[in-house]
């Protein structure tokens, strides 16, 4: 039985957590082949092990990432954009406004309004800066690579392993049958048939 070259990281829960396959020391991160045929525990700092296992990139997936976070990007940047020049509009009917009344306490009142403005959008940007830090840091959690090929020693390891398991299901079906084992002799001892 062979299978391909091509593991998946996977985490299982801490009370799952059963020995590294290496190190034996007890771990809750897995590799598992395509279709279930193979998985094996292994610790995470082995997964950064070059001598064990590299990391396989899917080109398409990553640039398919970036575009979206691009698209994202663009898209934030235009409702800014829109919110500002919205903004600029009002501040201009405001101006006009105030230009249209003379009098001096409207002015005054004006003033103190365009000031509370101010403070008012240098906290929107401020509370934007905090958004995108987060962001920031889900991104680079979901950059760890989860896909993975083993070092052509280990698996053939594991492919060796795997073979061996599947002659010993076999033998153990083969003793649980009758025919098994030789029938015992149903003739006299000594005499010839």
């Amino acid at each position: 039985m062979s299978f391909a070259n091509v593991y998946t990281h996977r985490k299982v829960a801490e009370t799952n957590a059963k020995g590294c396959e290496i190190c034996y020391r007890p771990t809750s991160s897995v590799l598992v082949a395509p279709e279930g045929k193979d998985f094996f525990y292994a610790c995470p700092s082995h997964l950064k092990d070059k001598n064990f296992c590299s990391p396989i990139i899917d080109q398409a997936a990553i640039e398919a990432k970036k575009k979206k976070e691009l698209e994202e990007e663009i898209e934030r940047v235009k409702k800014e954009y829109e919110e500002k020049q919205r903004k600029k509009k009002e501040r201009e009917e405001k101006e006009k406004e105030k230009e249209k009344e003379k009098d001096k306490d409207k002015d005054k009142d004006s003033d103190k309004d365009k000031s509370n403005n101010k403070a008012g959008d240098e906290k929107n940007d401020s509370a934007s800066q905090k958004d995108k830090k987060p962001e920031s840091s889900a991104v680079a959690s979901e950059e760890e690579p989860r896909v993975f090929a083993l070092h052509r020693n280990f698996f053939s390891m594991r492919v060796e392993k795997k073979r061996q398991m599947e002659v010993a299901k076999r033998n153990r079906e083969r003793i649980m049958q009758p025919s098994f084992f030789p029938s015992v002799p149903k003739g006299a001892p000594g005499s010839s048939s």
